[in-house]
């Protein structure tokens, strides 16, 4: 059974999923679903981190089960977007965690926003220029046609990240939930979001200087599909950034959760 209980609430005239955490505190922090997973992959942090901050997870509009708007399936429209996240959960100045896609969405919102947020915990999510990315995800953002992803079902989908997970089970209800988040041909629908890296994330790295908000990187040193080097990409060009790097692969929040969850924590505690 998950400590997760979701919800549902209109922003910017979309339905948004989100969860809260029960145990009250000072400090506020707003987490991001990866992808191609769901705010359940905080499943395995969530106890962890509420015991830190009052959390608040959001699935990223098209991503999880928050609805879908095309124009914003780009990392700057996106970080707009979590700037509206944060105000309407009246989330003053909040920790911002972001791996995976949010990490380039946060980073504009940082970059163009710079008061909002406390701190940023980004990681594993495409950011060098050149593109520096494996497997599956260059295939993604490169691919010449989209037909063969419109005719991946949910569980060819959920199947290309358990099988990318080492060392650790998906809890059932986990499981189930990220099948439910890619029913159809969402997966296809949200594929405009990483084809936007090769205009996007030069645009991103001429803004990383400015970025005065405290990033901590967090990687994972066996992740294959992005690779460190988009890590060590940002942290030599962030003023005022930390970089953690786990014995793990891609998904470092389920993989490492203790490891990644005392990074975060650790990181919040010092900024």
């Amino acid at each position: 059974m998950s400590e997760i209980k979701t919800r549902f609430r209109r922003i910017d005239g979309l339905s948004v999923r989100y969860a809260e955490s029960d145990k009250p505190h000072d400090r506020e922090a707003l987490l991001l679903s990866p992808w191609p997973e769901s705010l359940y992959a905080y499943d395995a942090t969530w106890s962890r981190l509420a015991d830190h901050a009052h959390l608040v997870a959001v699935d990223l509009p098209g991503f999880g089960q928050s609805e879908l708007r095309e124009d914003l399936l780009s990392p700057q429209a996106m970080g707009e977007f979590i700037v509206r996240i944060a105000d309407t959960f009246g989330l003053a100045k909040p920790h911002v965690v972001g791996p995976d896609i949010g990490t380039s969405a946060v980073l504009f919102a940082a970059a163009r926003h710079p008061d909002r947020f406390r701190s940023a915990v980004v990681g594993t999510g495409g950011a060098a220029v050149p593109l520096q990315l494996g497997g599956v995800l260059d295939e993604w953002v490169h691919a010449e046609d989209l037909a063969p992803y419109r005719a991946m079902g949910p569980k060819d989908v959920v199947t290309v990240a358990i099988d990318a997970i080492d060392g650790y089970e998906l809890p059932e209800v986990v499981r189930e939930d990220y099948l439910a988040s890619y029913m159809g041909e969402r997966f296809a629908d949200q594929m405009p979001y990483v084809r936007a890296y090769p205009t996007e994330l030069p645009v991103l790295g001429d803004l990383l200087s400015q970025i005065e908000t405290p990033v901590q990187i967090i990687a994972g040193r066996k992740d294959t599909v992005v690779p460190v080097a988009n890590a060590e990409y940002l942290h030599e060009r962030l003023p005022n950034s930390e970089l953690d790097i786990i014995d793990v692969g891609h998904f470092v929040w389920e993989e490492g959760a203790e490891e990644y969850a005392q990074a975060a924590t650790g990181w919040w505690q010092a900024n």
